[in-house]
C-alpha cells in the first residue's frame, strides 16, 4: 500500500469527528479575527469569545504591548541566533531564568522555546530505562508524548487513576519493585491544573507519600501557573507543597499570553537539562522579544493582584450563576469552566445545532470538545474567563445559557430543519443513528 493511500481520507481519531459534523473551519480550525479579547469576529459577526487561554488579560494590555514591539524593534525576530549551547545565549535570558526560580521558589530555571517540545525532552532528559515513571490517568498529551520517548528507550512506566491516591500508592509499590529489580529510580507525573476538567491536582497528598516512598515529582502547572496562590505561583504554592516539587513546569501560552516556557528545579539538576535536553540542544533559542516581554508580564504579576482577583471575580460570577442554571460543570477549582452536556439523543445534528445556535443566534464563541478527549456520551462546553471579560459579559452568557438550557429541555435542537440567523441548516436526526 502507498503511504499516502491510507492517509487520504483518514483524519484520525480527533479529526474523523470534524469530518463527520462537516465542521472544518467551523468546529475545528475556526478563524476568530479581530483584536484579541473577550469581542472578537467569527464568520463576519461580533461574538463574546470564551476560548482563549488570556487568563490574566495580558494579550493586549496596554503596558505589554509597548515592550513587545519596543522589543520587536530593538532586536528583530532573528535574535539570537542559534541553540543557547553554542551561541544563543543572553544576559537577559539569564535574568528571566533567575526572576522565574525566585518566583516559583526554586534554585533556578532553565527558558525553554516551547512548552509543549520542551516538557517532553525533559522527561526523556531525566530518566533512563533503569527507570520507572507513574503518571496520572488524565495527564496532557505533552506529558504521555514524554512518557512515549521513555517507552522507546524501554523503559517501565504505569498509570494511575486520575487524582487517586490508593491507586497512586499502589501504583508506586508495583514501581518500587520494579526499580529495584533494574537498579533504577521513579518519576511521578501529574499536573498543577488539569486542563480539561479545570481540577486541581492533589500534590500535597502526593508530596506526603514521599514518606513512605522514594520518587521524584514533575508537576506540568501551565494552567495554574499565574492564577492559582496568594501570588500566583500555582498550585503547589496554593496547597503549601511547593517545596515538594522537585520539576516544576509551566508554559507561557496560558497566564502569560505569549511563547516559551520554562522549568525550574535545584541549580545541579538545571545544569543537567541544559545540557542534555535535545529540544533545547538543538533548536534555536526563544527570541529576544518574547524574553523580554516575558520579562514585563512577570513583573505584572507578581507585582499587581489586580489581575488574578478580576480574574476570580469573573470565574466565581460564571461558574455560580451556571450552577444556579442547572449545568454541571463538573469538579472545576480553576478558572478552566467545563459546561458537561449528558444524553443528547439527537446525536450529531442536535450537538452542531446547539453550537450552531450559540455563535450564530445567541452570540457566544466557546470551544467544543468531543470523544476522544472526552468520553463517547458526553459533550464538553469548555469555557475560559479571563481578566479581560467584564460582569455584563457574564450576565449575556448565562443568559444565553439559559436559553440553550430551555431548548434543551423541549428538543429544539433535534428538530429537522434549525433556523439560525445568516442561514438554514438542514439536519436529519435519523442520519446520526445509522
Amino acid at each position: 500500500m502507498d503511504l499516502f493511500e491510507k492517509l487520504r481520507n483518514n483524519l484520525g481519531p480527533i479529526g474523523s469527528p470534524a469530518r463527520e459534523f462537516n465542521g472544518h473551519h467551523y468546529f475545528a480550525f475556526p478563524k476568530l479575527e479581530g483584536e484579541l479579547g473577550p469581542h472578537m469576529q467569527f464568520r463576519g459577526q461580533n461574538v463574546l469569545n470564551w476560548s482563549l487561554n488570556n487568563y490574566l488579560g495580558l494579550a493586549n494590555h496596554p503596558e505589554v504591548r509597548k515592550v513587545d514591539a519596543e522589543a520587536s524593534a530593538q532586536w528583530g525576530l532573528a535574535y539570537p541566533m542559534g541553540a543557547r549551547m553554542m551561541s544563543g545565549n543572553t544576559d537577559l535570558h539569564e535574568q528571566f531564568e533567575k526572576e522565574l526560580a525566585e518566583f516559583v521558589s526554586k534554585e533556578d530555571s532553565f527558558l525553554l522555546n516551547y512548552g509543549y517540545q520542551g516538557v517532553m525532552s525533559a522527561i526523556e532528559a531525566v530518566v533512563d530505562h533503569r527507570d520507572v515513571i507513574v503518571y496520572d490517568a488524565e495527564c496532557h498529551a505533552c506529558l504521555i508524548d514524554g512518557i512515549r520517548l521513555h517507552k522507546a528507550k524501554m523503559g517501565e512506566y504505569y498509570k494511575f487513576n486520575h487524582n487517586d491516591m490508593a491507586s497512586l500508592e499502589k501504583n508506586l509499590q508495583r514501581a518500587t519493585k520494579k526499580a529495584a529489580e533494574k537498579g533504577g529510580s521513579i518519576l511521578v507525573i501529574t499536573e498543577g491544573v488539569f486542563g480539561m476538567s479545570g481540577k486541581v491536582g492533589s500534590l500535597d497528598e502526593i508530596v506526603a507519600l514521599k514518606e513512605k516512598y522514594e520518587f521524584r515529582l514533575l508537576v506540568d502547572d501551565a494552567h495554574g501557573f499565574g492564577t492559582m496562590g496568594d501570588t500566583g505561583a500555582g498550585v503547589g504554592e496554593m496547597l503549601g507543597c511547593q517545596d515538594g516539587i522537585d520539576l516544576y513546569f509551566s508554559t507561557f501560552a496560558k497566564s502569560m499570553a505569549a511563547i516559551g516556557a520554562f522549568i525550574a528545579a535545584d541549580h545541579d539538576i538545571i545544569m543537567y537539562l541544559k545540557y542534555n535536553m535535545r529540544s533545547q540542544t538543538y533548536a534555536k533559542a526563544l527570541p529576544m522579544p518574547y524574553v523580554v516581554g516575558g520579562l514585563k508580564r512577570l513583573d505584572m504579576i507578581r507585582n499587581s493582584s489586580e489581575f488574578r482577583d478580576k480574574l476570580w471575580e469573573n470565574v466565581h460570577a460564571l461558574q455560580n450563576g451556571l450552577k444556579e442554571r442547572g449545568f454541571n460543570i463538573g469538579d472545576t477549582q480553576s478558572p478552566v469552566t467545563p459546561v458537561l452536556l449528558q444524553n443528547m439523543k439527537g446525536g450529531i445534528p442536535e450537538i452542531t445545532g446547539l453550537i450552531r445556535d450559540l455563535r450564530e443566534n445567541l452570540g457566544i464563541f466557546c470551544s467544543i470538545v468531543v470523544y476522544p478527549v472526552v468520553p463517547k456520551d458526553i459533550v464538553m462546553l469548555r469555557i475560559i474567563p479571563t481578566a479581560a471579560h467584564t460582569l455584563e459579559d457574564v450576565q449575556i452568557t448565562l443568559e444565553a445559557f439559559s436559553n440553550v438550557a430551555e431548548k434543551l429541555e423541549n428538543g429544539y435542537y433535534r428538530q429537522n430543519t434549525i433556523e439560525i440567523a445568516s442561514e438554514t441548516i438542514e439536519v436529519s436526526a435519523e442520519s446520526a443513528a445509522e
